[in-house]
């Protein structure tokens, strides 16, 4: 069973990740739908897609089982619907939504049609994080207490644009970076936050009252405390991610990347090793498992559920911006 896909925006993502996991998987990029009609025929024509059209309905009724979804942020939910209507699964872009009540519309909309909603949170893809996962599962470090994640990183100048000028489609470093620190904090400690708290900067790359970067500290359900560092404005930064626990640490190091790079070092008594790391692309991996779950062999990598709840974790770092305290993260699921 070939899947044939249909994309929704002529993105970076598209053309840099997306389209390549999907043919590597055994899908086909069949359409495309993009607003601006020029950047559409040349994406097409660049990328070997025999449909471009800038109409969304035009997009539904060609020959196609899914869409990825790589607009702003602002549109996700709309077409998203549109693309339950019309029966077509839906691998989304985070966030799904700007609000968190919109992105449990999404959830509730694709499973009354019964059809798949996947959020392409990558980074749980990443062979450093299921390493991570696996390892503290296995009890390996004892019962974790501290997390670290640094995500700060320099936007480049191609993808800056709506990202730090435009709040209409969720402009900011907490929605464009903090949303895949929740999702990655959930996926390797497996277990959910319950409230958040944080502080942000604008350090001169976002327009005046856009946050380009952000600290802050979360409590899970089992205590454990973790911190969390997100920026566009660090040029000479490296990425990480580590969880400290009773009985040793994981220490993951250039791990918060779009490549299947970095390392994962287990310290404990008996001494430091070096987990080994599956270097699967993290875009291909999460195809493979979105093209399975439409088969009805598991669920995507990371569901609209996943989605709903990285998303609440970022709708509660705003509200503790604006609050100035520990704000509850309340997912409405």
């Amino acid at each position: 069973m070939t899947i044939r896909w249909g994309l929704v925006g002529a993105s970076t993502i598209a053309r840099e990740w997306v389209i390549g996991a999907i043919r590597a998987t055994g899908g086909e990029v069949a359409a495309l739908m993009s607003s601006d009609a020029a950047r559409g025929q040349a994406f097409a024509h660049d990328n070997a897609i025999p449909l471009a059209t800038t109409d969304l309905d035009a997009l539904l009724l060609a020959d196609i089982d899914a869409v990825y979804i790589s607009t702003t942020n602002e549109k996700h939910r709309q077409q998203t619907l549109a693309a339950a209507r019309a029966g077509k699964h839906v691998l989304c872009e985070k966030p799904l939504d700007l609000s968190v009540g919109g992105a449990v519309e999404m959830v509730r909309a694709c499973t009354a049609a019964g059809v798949i909603l996947g959020t392409n949170h990558h980074l749980r893809n990443a062979g450093t994080h299921r390493a991570m996962r696996a390892a503290i599962a296995a009890g390996r470090i004892g019962r974790p207490l501290f997390a670290r994640v640094f995500h700060a990183v320099h936007l480049p100048p191609h993808l800056q644009g709506w990202r730090i000028a435009d709040p209409s489609a969720g402009a900011g470093v907490i929605m464009d970076i903090t949303v895949h620190d929740a999702d990655t904090l959930r996926f390797v400690l497996g277990e959910e936050p319950v409230e958040v708290t944080a502080m942000v900067q604008e350090g001169g790359m976002g327009r005046p009252g856009i946050e380009d970067g952000v600290m802050g500290v979360a409590r899970f359900e089992s205590g454990l405390l973790a911190q969390f560092h997100d920026a566009f404005t660090t040029r000479f930064a490296t990425t990480g991610f580590e969880v400290h626990g009773t009985e040793g640490s994981l220490i993951g190091t250039n791990c918060m990347t779009q490549k299947p790079v970095g390392d994962v070092l287990l310290r404990t008594a008996a001494g430091d090793e070096l987990l080994p790391i599956d270097r699967t692309n993290l875009y291909e991996h999460a195809l493979a498992r979105f093209h399975g779950a439409l088969r009805g062999e598991g669920i995507p990598s990371a569901t609209g559920e996943d989605g709903v709840r990285s998303l609440a974790f970022a709708a509660a770092c705003h509200e503790a911006v604006l609050g100035h305290g520990f704000y509850t993260v309340n997912s409405m699921l």
